[in-house]
């Protein structure tokens, strides 16, 4: 067992450039559930394809138990669900024993989120108008959804934040911690570019001012002027919700979620400190077409 998982540990790196972090709180969460498997299945040889569907009920059963915090138990289930989900997928087991787990509930307030429609209905609002605030707009609402990026992670952007070659941006996140966040959305990409070339040299007074997205004075937008930005294309395009900066960040994750992407990957693109702060999205991906 021990060199499937080293297997499946280096592949987090390697392949999909999780954190130092990310990968040893995958090696602590697996390395319980091998360590059940060896006190349940002592006197055998420890394969992956040992662990069946049933054992592992009990293995969750047994952090029950023990009284696991329903937060930890959730995020020990995802480190196995992802374990097996690869191994099935390297043709170590044919039949993945996670299948129809449940993640415990977690109690806390779930986001709300925008359906796929609603989505385009926003970001195509922009486009009713023309200008340089419009193009501004666009880049905008495109980048949040591309990226999840919180409020003030976006209006702290600077110029030199955005890799266009490479198609992200660096993200001043919470207490210091910069990450690179991946900008996917090729329409996003064309957004931010046009804002760039036809929209901001418009916008700066100040040659020295190296905020990325300006308001109409050429200062840093802030907060309040982003949030006054969605609120009116939301009504705009006939939203009935409460739009906000934050519910483009939740309907990119829940969106995510419902396409196959990794709790842990998203925890990584939100910049989550907690896994179950992201897990609460694994309970509301539903009903979002």
């Amino acid at each position: 067992m021990e060199q499937y998982l080293n297997h499946f540990l280096d592949s987090l790196a390697a392949d999909k450039g999780y954190s130092d972090n990310t990968v040893a709180a995958y090696l602590n969460d697996l390395t319980q559930l091998v360590e059940f498997l060896n006190d349940r299945l002592a006197g055998s040889e420890l394969e992956p394809v040992r662990c069946t569907a049933p054992i592992v009920v009990e293995y969750v059963a047994d952090m029950q138990h023990r009284q696991y915090a329903s937060a930890t138990i959730a995020r020990k289930i995802a480190a196995i669900k992802s374990f097996f989900h690869y191994l099935r997928a390297q043709g170590v087991v044919t039949t993945d024993p996670t299948v129809g787990l449940e993640i415990p509930r977690i109690e806390k307030r779930l986001p709300q989120a925008l359906t796929q429609p609603e989505v385009e209905r926003l970001l195509a609002a922009p486009g009713q108008s023309i200008g340089p605030k419009a193009l501004r707009d666009k880049a905008i609402l495109e980048l949040l959804y591309a990226t999840g990026l919180r409020v003030t992670e976006l209006v702290t952007l600077e110029i030199g934040d955005l890799d266009l070659d490479k198609s992200q941006v660096i993200c001043r996140g919470k207490n210091g911690k910069h990450r690179n966040i991946p900008v996917q959305s090729e329409t996003a990409l064309a957004a931010l570019k046009d804002y760039l070339l036809r929209s901001r040299p418009g916008l700066a007074k100040d040659s020295e001012q190296t905020a990325l997205f300006l308001n109409h004075r050429g200062e840093k937008l802030t907060r309040q002027g982003l949030w006054l930005i969605i609120k009116a294309y939301a009504e705009a395009a006939g939203i009935a919700i409460e739009v906000t900066p934050h519910t483009l960040r939740h309907s990119f994750a829940r969106h995510l979620l419902g396409s196959g992407t990794e709790i842990r990957q998203l925890q990584e693109l939100l910049g989550h400190a907690n896994l179950s702060t992201t897990l609460i999205y694994e309970q509301t991906k539903e009903g979002l077409t």
